[in-house]
């Protein structure tokens, strides 16, 4: 748990260009139930960051983001990852129900704020869609922004000679589908969402056979350890398909690659 905080506060500090903002009160509740209903530091470091590129886009910024601003966003992370994972909202329940204030009193604040802000029952975690979850891109936007981020990818030296041309590629296939993607209904829609998954799987194999196989056990292993809040209430087949489903989103992430396929 101290450990999980340290790791937020860090990034928290460094996306606030080094203004140091400490979990602890409130701030330390808050984050403890993240951890308690198992949120993997990645989904909250994701969330964290799309807070700020949102506050970015507002232009200069004025005073340091508090972590209780990035709630909604770390919420909004925390859903797409079990969709697209396959973790039931059933299998989202709390895994610690207590922590001492010697787990986390060094690294944030007073030992008084951290015990005021641990009550012995874990804290709830409010549901993405209570919070308002964002709407979909349209198919056509959808289309032109994983095709402006594929574009972007091109040359990096993650990916050799052989997904960059997989890559490029898709560009092309992409930008064919755009006039289409505008008026497309019923099964042509169908179809459109069809191709984008193909191609999806398609960069995701190329991207996994360029791993290592030590490359490939590390990103199992963090898989696993990002499912083990939930495992002991998942079936064993549910658990293996989840943790395939997490392999290839780490892959995906080590490749640098977008979500190509289209999710209403």
């Amino acid at each position: 748990m101290g450990a999980y905080c340290r790791a937020i506060e860090s990034h928290l500090c460094h996306k606030n260009d080094g203004h140091l903002i400490r979990i602890s009160g409130p701030a330390f509740d808050l984050v403890r139930g993240w951890a308690c209903h198992g949120v993997p530091l990645k989904v909250v470091l994701s969330g964290i960051d799309r807070t700020f590129e949102r506050y970015y886009r507002k232009g200069p910024r004025r005073r340091p983001v508090h972590i209780a601003f990035c709630e909604a966003d770390v919420l909004d992370a925390f859903d797409e990852w079990r969709r697209a994972i396959g973790v039931a909202s059933a299998d989202v329940a709390p895994t610690l129900t207590s922590v001492s204030a010697g787990d986390v009193a060094p690294a944030f604040g007073s030992p008084e704020d951290d015990v005021a802000a641990a009550p012995h029952a874990a804290p709830t975690l409010r549901s993405a869609g209570a919070t308002g979850a964002r709407r979909s891109d349209s198919l056509p936007a959808h289309l032109d922004r994983v095709a402006n981020r594929l574009t972007l990818l091109r040359g990096d030296p993650r990916n050799g000679p052989d997904l960059d041309d997989a890559i490029a590629q898709a560009v092309l296939t992409l930008d064919s589908l755009r006039p289409a993607a505008r008026q497309a209904r019923g099964s042509a829609r169908q179809a459109l969402v069809a191709r984008l998954e193909s191609i999806d799987a398609e960069l995701l194999a190329r991207a996994g056979e360029r791993l290592s196989p030590d490359q490939l056990a590390l990103l199992t292993h963090d898989a696993s350890d990002a499912l083990a809040p939930f495992r002991e209430r998942m079936p064993a087949d549910a658990y293996l398909a989840a943790r395939e489903r997490a392999v290839a989103g780490l892959i995906r992430e080590h490749a640098g690659l977008p979500l190509i396929r289209y999710q209403v």
